[in-house]
């Protein structure tokens, strides 16, 4: 892969080539996708959707919107100083091309900023409730009507997927949804492959799945103008990672592996001794005078939280420019934090927020809920896809905001749409419609 191609410019529908030399220095191109994001309404949905601990009456808790804004600035940080030495490393990109190391920036921070827009109510949950009810539940009933592929995409239901289409997908009067810059859609792809083979090999690019097979079309154009590498042959389509993915998925690992575990202590679900006994690890130097000065326990752990971030940025840098060279052919097959010197400490903190925090009590019960509200949602709309509906089926169209289904689409497209809808849903709207379908609200 080739830096010049991977920083591609062109928005889809662009009939020019845009030349970061004509940019316009005060509003670029890689800015105006992280504008087009923050003022969308999927972006701003995540306000009320759940990043893991439901908010809470006592403390602040962390939606997925605070959180896709840390992971952004945490981004930017990143982008900025590997720009830097890549700019280092390959002068002509500046010298020739007008590339500047704030684009790196730019492109990871936007590219973060929308990371988790396609993520369903109840955080991740909420994608295992979709697919268990397509792979379990009463969703089977349309296994025989679906492509191999097709069918694992509604099994597998993946917010990375539902992310390409939030940005992409044309709507009336939006060609091309946000229409950002191939560049930051190159980023903000983590698995640039089909929903199957399900994890053909261990590299972290094929853990999951990155696109819909009705978004095939828009994927591709994406992947071939920016020139990834494709990593199959066959029917089965499949690409590298864009390298600054690699510097999204750290931004999102950096902050869900420490600000989480804040969230756990600051809400009692760990005890502050604990961010003493880890967090300091991550530290090279800490100024205990100016730490004991601080009088709060949220004040303490946000000194600690912000001195084990600067770490971790700096070390995830660090593996990005030692595996440059391997991360543009492809070959590194690991998320970055994974080759990180802090990787023992990393998983110590992990294990504790993973039984001390997402397996408890306040979590799970969130989780139980959001499998009975997502599948009863899913169910009643699902059922009214005979063309030959009951009244009852188009009232609950009409609920929905439909008025009666799509005769032109396959019944792909529709129970993709379903699904679409539903998990654009914010967590209180998710929760009002079940309320008013079960007759709670009259």
């Amino acid at each position: 892969m080739q830096w010049e191609r991977l920083l591609s410019l062109k928005r889809q529908g662009d009939t020019n080539k845009r030349l970061r030399a004509e940019q316009d220095e005060t509003r670029l191109g890689f800015e105006v996708d992280y504008d087009r994001i923050i003022f969308s309404s999927a972006f701003r949905s995540l306000q009320d959707k759940t990043q893991v601990i439901p908010l809470s009456k006592t403390a602040f808790v962390h939606t997925r919107l605070t959180h896709s804004l840390e992971v952004s600035v945490v981004g930017r940080s990143l982008g900025r100083q590997v720009g830097k030495q890549i700019l280092e490393k390959y002068p002509h990109l500046a010298e020739v091309h007008g590339y500047h190391f704030n684009d790196f920036g730019a492109i990871v921070a936007a590219a973060a900023l929308a990371h988790d827009i396609g993520n369903p109510p109840f955080g991740h949950s909420g994608e295992k409730a979709i697919g268990d009810y397509f792979r379990n539940g009463n969703g089977k009933r349309f296994k025989d009507k679906l492509s191999p592929k097709e069918y694992e995409d509604l099994c597998s239901f993946e917010g990375n997927a539902n992310g390409f289409k939030v940005l992409t997908e044309s709507l009336p009067g939006a060609l091309g949804g946000l229409r950002l810059s191939y560049a930051t859609l190159g980023a903000f792809m983590k698995y640039p492959k089909e929903s199957l083979p399900v994890k053909p090999t261990s590299h972290i690019a094929d853990k999951k799945y990155g696109f819909f097979q009705n978004d095939v079309a828009s994927f591709q154009e994406v992947a071939q103008d920016i020139g990834l590498i494709q990593t199959r042959k066959g029917e089965d389509i499949s690409y590298a990672r864009h390298p600054l993915t690699f510097l999204v998925e750290a931004a999102d690992d950096i902050c869900y592996t420490i600000i989480d575990f804040e969230d756990g202590i600051n809400l009692g679900l760990i005890s502050e001794d604990y961010a003493l006994e880890y967090m300091i690890k991550l530290v090279p130097s800490i100024n205990t005078q100016k730490y004991y000065e601080l009088k709060t326990k949220a004040a303490r752990v946000g000194y600690l939280r912000a001195l084990a971030i600067g770490t971790l940025i700096e070390d995830a840098v660090r593996i990005f420019m030692e595996n440059e060279e391997a991360i543009l052919e492809g070959a590194f097959a690991k998320a970055l934090l994974d080759k990180s010197k802090y990787e023992a400490q990393i998983q110590d903190i992990l294990k504790i927020s993973i039984s001390n925090i997402y397996q408890s009590q306040e979590v799970i019960e969130k989780e139980v809920a959001g499998y009975e509200i997502l599948t009863s949602l899913l169910d009643v709309r699902c059922n009214a896809l005979n063309k030959n509906t009951t009244q009852y089926d188009k009232l609950i169209l009409k609920i929905f905001g439909e008025f009666t289904t799509n005769e032109q689409e396959n019944i792909y497209d529709e129970l993709l749409s379903i699904c679409y809808k539903i998990s654009m849903m914010t967590d209180s709207q998710s929760v009002q419609l079940f309320k008013k379908i079960k007759g709670l609200i009259i």
